[in-house]
């Protein structure tokens, strides 16, 4: 899987000798700083220790989840306007299509983070508000992506054998992130149709995402299998598959929640689902983390830098986190409290890792520069004319 932003430590110049990078090179991946600084917040919220220094901490990250997101979509805006080529191409790039899943999963986290921590900054209702937006906008981006990147897979792309990817989930697990952050919003809307509508709509969503998820996972297991380990840069991607896992796990217990709420007559079958369903999930889960992070582990040994990927060591381990914390509730184990906190202080590191990474990179210029691939071709062409201008 080919990354949109080189891991570099030196920074691609120009002619100025400044580093040289521009909204040009700015990639959906980079949606997933968003997702993963919101997950901190959203997660941390359902965690079974409360102190006030502790939600102090999450409102500051929420607060930097949304800042994050404002700027992103002016920045993507800018990049679809003045570099319309280039936005075309990364649709028809089949490494980088199955990102453009992020922007509806960063939408619905900031928003999902407004009604869960938000709400004591801004208010309820404002949160409310803020988050049906947001919902609304994600659960219909996170639709087309869900149909628009499957079908270019189909009909332009053009993909070797034993070439699949992680990355294929992020698209498709876009609308289970709708179906885990609905539910909060049942509570709020007018009883009856409205909120019994809400209630099984999250849940055809989750079946959507599921059944594709199904479909694909297994594409990924076999490529691993028969042609070995990611490379290098691309292997952090392994941990995008904890992300319909987690947020599977995620979604059920939040709609056995919501369930009473909107009268639901399947109230008790949908809390025995979210524990039958979420207990054997979470176990594949915690074995896929060990299998990833032994192959991570491995990259690391063999040289492995610093690329966008490493955000996948944030919200795939979030929504686990968040799962975890559901089967807690719903089972009374205090198992599962242990492993919520664990989760979540491997989310932490995660975070901080990759956020101190990112700042870095954008401080230099490495991570907006054009590829060193495209420099070094820019550069030769520019020799080859000023050569030519001088001879003649």
């Amino acid at each position: 899987m080919a990354t949109l932003a080189h891991s570099s430590s030196r920074p691609v110049t120009g002619s100025d000798g400044r580093p040289h990078g521009s909204v040009r090179h700015l990639g959906p991946n980079w949606y997933a700083a968003v997702m993963g600084t919101a997950i901190v917040a959203n997660a941390g919220a359902t965690l079974p220790v409360h102190a006030g220094v502790l939600r102090s901490a999450y409102e500051a990250v929420w607060a930097l989840s949304a800042v994050l997101l404002a700027v992103l979509l002016a920045a993507r805006a800018a990049h679809w306007v003045r570099h319309t080529d280039q936005a075309r191409a990364h649709l028809l790039d089949p490494a980088v299509a199955p990102f453009h899943g992020c922007v509806a999963m960063a939408l619905l986290a900031v928003g999902g983070g407004t009604l869960a921590v938000g709400k004591d900054v801004i208010g309820l209702s404002p949160a409310v508000a803020v988050d049906s937006v947001l919902w609304v906008a994600g659960t219909v981006t996170g639709l087309a992506a869900a149909a628009a990147v499957p079908y270019l897979m189909v009909t332009r792309h053009r993909i070797d054998v034993g070439s699949a990817s992680p990355a294929w989930l992020l698209p498709i697990v876009a609308p289970m992130v709708s179906a885990a952050i609905g539910p909060g919003l049942i509570p709020h809307l007018p009883a009856g149709q409205w909120r019994q509508a809400l209630l099984l709509g999250c849940y055809g969503m989750f079946g959507l995402s599921l059944l594709t998820v199904l479909a694909m996972l297994p594409l990924v297991l076999s490529r691993l299998i028969h042609h070995g380990p990611l490379p290098l840069a691309a292997t952090p991607a392994l941990i995008l598959v904890l992300g319909p896992l987690g947020q599977s796990t995620t979604a059920v217990g939040n709609l056995a929640n919501a369930a009473p709420a909107a009268g639901s007559a399947y109230s008790g079958a949908m809390t025995a689902f979210a524990v039958l369903y979420g207990v054997p999930v979470m176990g594949f889960a915690l074995l896929w983390l060990v299998l990833s992070a032994a192959l991570v582990a491995r990259a690391f040994r063999g040289g492995m830098r610093f690329s966008m990927t490493w955000w996948a060591f944030t919200f795939p381990v979030g929504t686990c986190v968040t799962g975890a914390a559901g089967l807690a509730g719903h089972t009374g184990l205090v198992l599962y409290d242990w492993l919520t906190v664990g989760l979540y202080l491997l989310l932490v590191a995660g975070w901080l890792t990759a956020f101190v990474y990112t700042a870095r990179g954008l401080v230099r210029g490495t991570l907006l520069a054009p590829p060193a691939s495209a420099a070094a071709s820019t550069a030769t062409v520019t020799a080859t004319a000023t050569a030519t201008a001088t001879s003649a």
